[in-house]
């Protein structure tokens, strides 16, 4: 399956947890509720992925944990927070560039209708 495939499937997953939620809760609990929807899709999660990362010759088994990565392919950053900052872009596109994957969703569950809360951060996917 394709990124943007994926990606679909994804947001639908997440607007739907998000319904069922609402807004004001912690990420960990958005992050368990859309794992166990995703699940239920048949696709891989991973949750709270270690991801490793080369620096020099140096290669660090842990270098950053991804709150979810669907398919080895999109990697999710869920926040809860009151507005998404420019660092959570850059944090995403750091974790994507690190990983060599080329599309991460940045997924903020703070908000009224989860729409507003959905980012796409790709790193050189055409």
């Amino acid at each position: 399956m394709e990124e943007d495939d994926l990606s679909n499937k994804i947001i639908n997953a997440a607007i739907k947890v998000h319904k069922r939620l609402g807004p004001g809760l912690l990420e960990s609990v958005y992050e368990k509720a859309l794992n166990y929807e995703l699940e239920k899709m048949n696709l891989l999660v991973e949750l709270q992925k270690p991801m490793k990362i080369v620096y020099e010759d140096v290669t660090f088994d842990n270098g950053f944990r991804a709150d979810l990565v669907i398919e080895d392919k999109v990697i999710l950053e869920i926040k809860s927070v009151k507005a998404l900052e420019h660092i959570h872009f850059k944090q995403l596109l750091t974790y994507l560039r690190l990983s060599g994957k080329k599309l991460g969703l940045l997924l903020n569950f703070n908000v009224e209708v989860m729409k507003n809360g959905i980012k796409r951060v790709v790193n050189g996917l055409m």
